[in-house]
């Protein structure tokens, strides 16, 4: 087998977690600019790139389908790999948020492909889970919080595209599931010992549900009220929880699990962003700023570790 098709073969799924962090990096810096009065748009930019980047992967990921069927069926069969099946759907949803303010014909499309994969992919990862002949309380990680995740997003550009019902259907489905899910993987952690090196990356996935719970919820009321605050205040305890643990993080060998830390600090971001424009305080504008600026600082380490390590042949390699 030639290296090319070996690293055809071993192109992972979670690939697609690079797109979550840049779509994310790009709404991010698309509403600071709007909120924050910026003198200067960096977004213009960053949708073309993330835009090709997703077409390069999906385009790949395609070609493994094609040619290595019984290697994508192991993937969406693994126990762990399974919860990194939604990427895909969710960096459709994601793109349709980001293609919004300018495109909202082309948004519309990616949201409804992405809207439908997702709930395909939610009701496939969740009946593997009720159906749990391979699963084990090691394979539990904040991973699995991705299916939830995706639904929570779904109303963020659904309100613009169709019924709100079907907003408060996905929204429903995600907010139920995030406090169960969390109960769990909390008795996993505390219980069971240390997650492996490999996913210690996806505990930013704690943000999540909380930050795109918020800013949904707010496109879904058109507003800041006690239950979006009660939102903001768990994601931004969690962001906490995990920036006093960054020595801990620093310490880790490279993976491409590391893109688990993109996507949840762009969410806290954005909702920072929101939190700024509703409340009108000081506070939460220089926080927002400090949250980019770290956003930012993270996704050009991202950008430069991941190059590297695709040089070196680090990654689509078996094992990795």
């Amino acid at each position: 087998m030639s290296d090319t098709s070996s690293r055809l073969k071993n192109f992972p799924i979670s690939w697609f977690a690079m797109i979550m962090g840049m779509a994310g990096f790009t709404i991010a810096w698309s509403r600071a600019e709007h909120i924050l009065g910026l003198g200067f748009a960096l977004s213009p930019v960053l949708l073309p790139i993330t835009a090709a980047l997703f077409a390069l992967l999906a385009t790949t990921y395609l070609a493994k389908i094609a040619k290595y069927p019984q290697e994508v069926l192991g993937e969406i069969n693994h126990p762990v790999k399974v919860a990194f099946a939604p990427t895909i759907s969710i960096a459709l949803i994601l793109l349709s948020i980001a293609f919004l303010p300018d495109a909202p014909e082309l948004s519309f499309g990616l949201w409804a492909v992405g809207s439908v994969l997702h709930l395909v992919a939610t009701l496939y990862v969740m009946s593997s889970w009720i159906h749990h002949t391979k699963y084990e309380i090691a394979h539990l990680n904040p991973a699995w919080f991705i299916p939830v995740v995706g639904n929570i997003l779904v109303p963020i550009a659904g309100v613009h595209h169709a019924s709100p019902e079907i907003s408060w259907f996905f929204y429903s489905v995600g907010i139920f599931f995030w406090p169960v899910l969390t109960s769990i993987i909390f008795y996993r952690l505390i219980f069971h010992g240390s997650l492996p090196d490999r996913f210690m990356p996806t505990l930013f996935i704690f943000i999540a549900p909380a930050a795109v719970g918020f800013i949904s919820y707010y496109n879904l009321i058109g507003g800041l009220d006690v239950f979006g605050r009660i939102l903001y205040g768990i994601a931004l305890f969690f962001t906490l929880l995990l920036f006093v643990q960054a020595k801990l993080f620093a310490r880790l060998k490279f993976f491409l699990s590391w893109w688990a830390y993109s996507f949840p600090l762009a969410a806290i971001t954005i909702a920072t962003l929101v939190m700024a424009k509703e409340t009108g305080l000081a506070l939460y504008s220089w926080l927002a700023i400090a949250l980019l600026a770290i956003l930012s600082a993270v996704i050009a380490m991202l950008l430069i570790r991941t190059g590297l390590a695709v040089a070196r042949r680090e990654i689509c390699v078996e094992g990795h």
